[in-house]
């Protein structure tokens, strides 16, 4: 990368005999200032600046701010958080700080901290529409309708050019069925600007609640055309298709949304309630299951609707079966080594087994031990497996092979996989959701354990497409929901590392010893893991778990007498 210099120290330069003459550097400082440049341009201005350590001051806050954004666009929210903070300290009083790091704080799942930023912006700058706009999406979600209500006409009241504020006042008017009322904020909208998407798109809904069908399709099928993998529009047809009872319809919208998006949850969620008035529970029960396990932090209006129905669904639908003697404990085993595109790996088949004898001698009844599958083998083995944690008191999923993270996305990989860009992902690995969703229905213990944070090995050759945070390395940090625990081999940005000379991983080597001691309760047990694979590798990998088993309770592979 070439360094910036000042132009006081290139005029100094400039008596000094050069064998070429560089041209000189753009102003930076300028273009980051610049509300009206190009936004690439004014991010990497900004960037440099921040670098080259080039700002103080108010400037640093604008850099900080413009370098934040670009954060929140690569789903880097921890580090966007912290641009953002960094700007509040130099500027405090600066209402557009504090709104960009409620946002972040919003994408990052965290509501409470994101309504502090949005209420602390607003008593900066109480004329400020887009905080208002942004508490009152907090609230529809929250189901608090006539405080979204209040926020979004605030919205509206001090920035009347700001479209998302007349788009989501349609949508609260839409479920309190004030349908005139959307109606006549669509139309406002449109005046801002006739083709955003957003208006087609849920418009679609207000017509299909009013039993105007024809309209309904007409705005969606509109939009579809001109955006065939718009997956909002797609699922609000299906939905449609739904009130107008044709199943069909609204069942080839939600598979073409799981193809585009297979982790969707309104897809899932939709799916699962055709499945079940089809009296298919248990394909019912395993969309619900995606649905309801999804790793999605930030769900959106219709995402957390979506959701809740799949969870109120799925504890209907699931199968209660008496508990055995000591609790029925399952595992499904995954050891992936035979990649076919990218580097083999020796030690995930030889993993696998140390650990599918671990837990056979541990006393789990149903122990499933697979390797080197393909992507639709990955998911026949995921399928079967839930149907076995239906009826499990625990159930356990232990993957070693390739793993990475793309845009906040975990994902496992097949050894089939191709990954040219960044975009394949989706279709060409398996997202960790899906691995949770098959813990998901078992009573008690949900464990996953993924020995998988290696290099990514298509990162060399990826091409980047999405604009989203690439990850070289390991997988992103998780919260994953209650009752649930994730175990990495190495945390967050760090590589597990092989055994040598042909020998177990340092993690499953521990975890197989660890998990046969008695009376070592399951939260205890992988702090022992994470200290003994710590030592084991002289401090270059340290083990990390997310979330726990529920609290009221203890759990032991091993109770002992």
């Amino acid at each position: 990368m070439l360094r910036v210099f000042s132009l006081t120290f290139l005029a100094l330069l400039s008596s000094m005999p050069m064998a070429a003459a560089d041209p000189p550097p753009a102003d930076d400082v300028a273009t980051c200032r610049d509300r009206q440049a190009e936004t690439q341009a004014r991010t990497q201005a900004c960037e440099n600046l921040l670098n080259a350590e080039r700002v103080t001051g108010k400037d640093k806050a604008t850099a900080l701010l413009v370098h934040g954004n670009a954060l929140i666009t690569r789903r880097d929210y921890d580090k966007a958080i912290e641009a953002f903070s960094a700007a509040i300290a130099l500027e405090p009083d600066s209402a557009l700080i504090l709104n960009s790091r409620g946002i972040a704080y919003e994408r990052k799942g965290q509501d409470d901290l994101a309504l502090a930023d949005y209420n602390l912006a607003l008593q900066k700058r109480p004329t400020y529409g887009v905080p208002y706009n942004n508490r009152g999406v907090i609230q529809l979600r929250r189901g608090a309708l006539q405080s979204a209500l209040d926020d979004f006409s605030l919205s509206i009241k001090y920035a009347p050019r700001f479209l998302l504020g007349w788009t989501n006042r349609a949508r609260v008017r839409t479920l309190t069925k004030d349908f005139d009322g959307a109606l006549a904020d669509f139309a406002a909208a449109e005046k801002i600007d006739p083709a955003a998407p957003q208006i087609a798109a849920n418009r679609c809904v207000t017509y299909g609640l009013m039993g105007k069908y024809d309209q309904a399709f007409a705005d969606c099928n509109q939009l579809i055309e001109r955006q065939p993998k718009n997956i909002y529009a797609i699922n609000n047809r299906a939905d449609v298709s739904m009130m107008k009872g044709d199943l069909d319809a609204a069942l080839r919208d939600y598979n073409a949304v799981i193809q585009i998006s297979p982790n969707n949850v309104r897809a899932h969620s939709g799916r699962g309630q055709i499945y079940e008035r089809r009296k298919d529970l248990a394909q019912a029960r395993a969309d619900y299951r995606s649905a309801a396990y999804s790793l999605t932090p930030f769900d959106e209006i219709d995402v957390a609707r979506a959701r809740a129905i799949a969870r109120e669904r799925l504890a209907a639908l699931t199968p209660q079966a008496p508990a055995a003697a000591g609790g029925r404990r399952v595992a499904l085993v995954i050891g992936n080594g035979a990649y076919k595109n990218v580097h083999a790996l020796p030690n995930p088949p030889r993993d696998s087994r140390l650990i599918a004898g671990a837990l056979r001698d541990v006393g789990f009844q149903t122990v499933i031990s697979v390797n080197d599958l393909t992507r639709d083998k990955f998911f026949e083995a995921l399928k079967s497996f839930a149907e076995e944690a239906e009826k499990a008191d625990w159930a356990v999923v232990y993957y070693a092979g390739h793993g990475f993270e793309i845009g906040g996305v975990n994902y496992l990989v097949p050894v089939d996989a191709k990954l040219a860009a960044d975009k394949d992902a989706e279709t060409q690995a398996v997202a960790l959701e899906q691995v949770i969703a098959a813990v998901g229905a078992a009573r008690k213990v949900r464990l996953v354990m993924l020995d998988a944070c290696r290099d990514n090995p298509f990162a060399p050759t990826m091409q980047h497409t999405l604009s989203l945070k690439l990850v070289d390395k390991g997988f992103s940090n998780i919260e994953p929901g209650a009752g649930l625990m994730v175990v990495y081999a190495a945390k967050h940005g760090e590589t597990a590392i092989d055994g040598d000379g042909g020998a177990d991983s340092p993690f499953a080597t521990a975890l197989a010893r660890d998990i046969k001691q008695p009376k070592v309760e399951i939260r205890k047990l992988f702090d022992i893991v994470r200290d003994d694979v710590w030592s084991a590798t002289k401090h270059e990998q340290q083990p990390f778990t997310y979330g726990s088993p529920p609290g009221r309770e203890d759990f032991y592979f091993v109770a002992g007498k």
